[in-house]
C-alpha cells in the first residue's frame, strides 16, 4: 500500500533485506508528525486524532496525542543533536505552557490532572512520555522555557509522584517522571521515593531469562520490550550510572536473546499480549541495546529487525490516508484493541524511535544489514522464566510461540471464565492472530461438561526445556466456565507442547472430568486466501484424527475471515489426548498423517517415533517430563 508521505529511495546495498536507513527513519518520523499535528488545538495542548474515544475521555485522548507524539519528535530531534529542520520543540514548548497553565478546566488547552488509576489515572501514563520528552530535548527546549512554565511543568508531573498506579509497569511512569526533575536539579525526597518503590517492584517481578512480569502475576507479553526494560535502561543511559546501567542492561542482553527470534522474515512481530496496536513499537528494545551496547545481536542484524518491524506495518495499511496510525494491527482492527485504547494509542510506537539516539556515524546505521536470527537457521528455544516456548523455521520465515506461562490474571483476581485471547490460547504466531471472542477458539483446549464448554484463564507453568533442534514447555490449567457452575471440582487439564522443526507435538492429559464430557482441540486460524496454512491431526484420544473445519467469521487481523481446524473426543475421569499440529507457508505443508509412527501412551507417558529422522521422544507427566532422543 501507497504511504501517504515522501521517503527517500530504498538503499539496497546498505540495507539489502528491508531498503531502510536511518534517513527513511527520520522521513517517517517527520511524516507522522505532521499528520498528527494537524489536529492539534489552537495553542498546540491537546492533538485530538479522528476515531472511537477510549474509556478516560476526549481530553485524556487529546492530551495523549500530545505526550506520544511528543516522545517521538523528542528522539527525532535529541538523535540529531538538536537540529530541528520543521520546529517541533516550538510547537511542543508552546504546547506544554498552554496545557499546564490551568489543568482541570474544561476548555481547549489545559490538560487534566493526573489521579490515581481508579479515578483519572490515564495522564500517569502519558506524564512519562512529557517527562522523557523533557529530558531528551533539555537544552533546546526546557532551559530555554519561561521559569513560570518550568515550575507549572514540574506542578502537574509531580502528580504522577503522589497518585496510585496501575499495579504493573505504571510504576515505571512516576519514576520516569522522577527521573527526569532530578536530571534538571528538582529533586528531592519525593522524587527519590518513587524511584525507590519502582526499582523494589522490579526486582521483585523480574523472573529469569531477562523477563521480567508484568506486575505480582503471570503477564509476559512486549511490555517488557517497550517498558519494563525501556524505562530503566534508558533512564541509566541518560544519566551516565554505569553501575545501572550493568545492571539493567545486562537483564536486556538476556531478553533480546529470546525477544530477537520473536520477529518473523517479513518484520511481523508476535502478534500476542494486550496493546498490540503499539505496533513497531515491538522493535524498541532491540534499538535500545544496540545504542547502549547491551545486546548479543550485531548492529547490522539489530536495524534488519528494527526496520523490518518498521517497514512491515507501513507497507501493509497501518497508515490511513491522512498518514496517521490507525487503531487496529494493519488497518483498523477492533479486536486487536482493549477498552484503553484511544484515536492516539496508537502512538507509543514513537518508542521504536529510540533507535535514532544512534546517531548517523553509529555502527547502527553504517553496517551493512544481517539476517535476523530467523533467517539464519530452524531453531527452538524455550525460556523456562516466563514459561515460553518459541519455534521458529527459516523456510517459511515464521515463528510461533507456545504459551505455557504467560496468563494477565492478577493474584487477587479470581479464575473469570472470560475468555482473554490475547493470553489464553496455546499459541501465537507471526502470521497469525488470535480469533475474537465471539468466535471459535484457536490454538485451545476446551472440556465441554453439560454442553458448556471451558477456557483457559490461570496458566501454572511446569516446566520447559530445549535441546539442538527440538524444544518443550507445559503447564497445567483449571477449565472454567462461562455457563452454568463456573468450575468442577478437581477437573485439571495438563498440556505439553514439543516442537521439532516445523511440527508440534501437542499432549493433554485431563484429570477428574465428569463422566460423558466432551475435549476439543483446535489449531492455527487461517483464511482460505491466505499462503499460510494450519494443520492438525489426531494421534491418540480423538473420535477421527482428520479434524472439521470451523468458520470464525470475525477473522483475525490477517485475515477478514478465517476457519480452525477442531479435534473432538470424549472423556472421563483421567485421559490422554496427542495431536501433531502445524503452521505453514507454501504448498509444502508436511503431511501429519505420516509425521510419527509407533504411538504408544500408557497411564501418564506417551512415546512415539519421529519419521523424518527416527527420533523418538517420551513425554511424561509424573513428574512432567519430556525425552528426545536420536538414533
Amino acid at each position: 500500500m501507497s504511504i501517504p508521505f515522501d521517503l527517500p529511495a530504498d538503499d539496497h546495498t546498505l540495507s539489502p533485506r528491508t531498503g531502510y536507513t536511518r534517513a527513511h527513519w527520520e522521513a517517517v518520523a517527520d511524516g507522522l508528525l505532521t499528520a498528527a499535528w494537524r489536529r492539534a488545538t489552537p495553542g498546540g495542548a491537546l492533538l485530538h486524532l479522528p476515531g472511537r474515544p477510549s474509556r478516560s475521555g476526549v481530553r485524556s485522548d487529546g492530551l495523549e496525542g500530545y505526550a506520544r507524539t511528543f516522545l517521538a519528535a523528542a528522539f527525532r530531534v535529541a538523535g540529531a543533536h538538536g537540529d530541528d529542520p520543521h520546529h517541533l520543540l516550538e510547537r511542543y514548548a508552546d504546547g506544554l505552557a498552554a496545557g499546564t497553565r490551568t489543568p482541570g478546566r474544561d476548555d481547549t488547552e489545559s490538560w487534566p490532572e493526573i489521579l490515581d488509576v481508579d479515578v483519572q489515572g490515564q495522564p500517569m501514563v502519558e506524564s512519562a512520555s512529557v517527562a522523557l520528552g523533557l529530558r531528551l530535548t533539555a537544552p533546546w527546549l526546557w532551559e530555554k522555557l519561561d521559569p513560570a512554565v518550568q515550575d507549572r511543568a514540574e506542578a502537574w508531573l509531580r502528580g504522577a509522584l503522589r497518585h496510585t498506579p496501575a499495579p504493573n509497569n505504571w510504576y515505571l511512569f512516576p519514576y520516569t517522571v522522577a527521573g527526569f526533575l532530578e536530571s534538571v536539579g528538582r529533586g528531592d525526597a519525593e522524587t527519590a521515593a518513587a524511584r525507590e518503590r519502582a526499582r523494589d517492584l522490579l526486582e521483585s517481578w523480574y523472573r529469569g531469562d531477562g523477563w521480567y512480569a508484568d506486575g505480582d502475576g503471570r503477564a509476559f507479553d512486549h511490555y517488557n520490550g517497550w517498558a519494563l526494560h525501556l524505562y530503566p535502561v534508558l533512564d541509566a543511559h541518560l544519566a551516565g550510572d554505569a553501575d545501572a546501567l550493568a545492571h539493567h542492561g545486562g537483564r536486556l542482553r538476556a531478553h533480546l536473546d529470546g525477544l530477537s527470534l520473536m520477529f518473523g522474515a517479513d518484520g511481523a512481530p508476535l502478534h500476542f499480549g494486550r496493546s498490540l496496536t503499539y505496533r513497531f513499537a515491538a522493535s524498541a528494545a532491540v534499538s535500545l541495546g544496540a545504542v547502549t551496547g547491551h545486546t548479543p545481536l550485531t548492529p547490522g542484524a539489530s536495524r534488519r529487525i528494527a526496520s523490518g518491524a518498521l517497514r512491515h506495518f507501513l507497507d501493509r495499511g497501518a497508515l490511513t490516508s491522512e498518514g496517521l496510525l490507525s487503531l487496529g494491527w494493519y488497518g483498523p482492527h477492533e479486536a486487536s484493541l482493549q477498552e484503553y485504547s484511544g484515536p492516539a494509542s496508537p502512538y507509543w510506537a514513537s518508542k521504536a524511535f529510540v533507535a535514532l539516539l544512534a546517531p548517523a556515524d553509529h555502527a547502527l546505521w553504517t553496517d551493512t544489514e544481517e539476517p535476523a536470527p530467523v533467517e539464519e537457521a530452524d531453531r527452538v528455544l524455550s525460556l523456562p522464566g516466563p514459561g515460553l516456548l518459541l519455534q521458529a523455521t527459516r523456510a517459511d520465515g515464521t515463528v510461533r510461540l507456545h504459551n505455557h506461562g504467560s496468563d494477565h490474571v492478577r493474584p487477587h483476581e479470581g479464575e473469570s471464565a472470560a475468555d482473554d485471547p490475547h493470553y489464553g490460547r496455546l499459541a501465537y504466531s507471526t502470521r497469525t492472530g488470535p480469533t475474537a471472542r465471539a468466535n471459535a477458539a484457536d490454538n485451545h483446549l476446551s472440556v465441554e461438561v453439560n454442553g458448556r464448554a471451558s477456557v483457559r484463564r490461570r496458566i501454572h507453568p511446569l516446566g520447559a526445556g530445549h535441546g539442538d533442534g527440538w524444544g518443550w514447555a507445559a503447564s497445567w490449567h483449571r477449565p472454567v466456565f462461562v455457563a452454568g457452575p463456573p468450575m468442577v471440582p478437581g477437573l485439571r487439564a495438563e498440556s505439553v507442547t514439543v516442537a521439532l522443526g516445523s511440527l508440534e507435538l501437542r499432549v493433554h492429559r485431563l484429570v477428574g472430568a465428569p463422566p460423558g464430557s466432551r475435549v476439543t482441540l483446535t489449531g492455527w486460524a487461517t483464511g482460505p486466501e491466505e499462503p499460510t496454512v494450519s494443520a492438525l491431526h489426531g494421534l491418540y484420544g480423538w473420535d477421527d484424527p482428520a479434524p472439521e473445519p470451523v468458520p470464525a467469521p470475525q477473522g483475525t487481523a490477517w485475515t477478514p475471515w478465517a476457519r480452525v481446524p477442531r479435534l473432538t473426543g470424549g472423556c472421563g475421569g483421567t485421559t490422554v489426548h496427542v495431536a501433531l499440529a502445524c503452521l505453514t507457508t507454501g504448498p509444502d505443508a508436511p503431511p501429519l498423517e505420516r509425521a510419527v509412527t509407533d504411538v504408544r501412551v500408557d497411564g501418564g507417558t506417551v512415546e512415539l517415533t519421529w519419521t523424518r529422522d527416527g527420533s523418538r521422544t517420551r513425554v511424561s507427566f509424573e513428574p512432567p517430563e519430556v525425552r528426545h532422543t536420536r538414533p
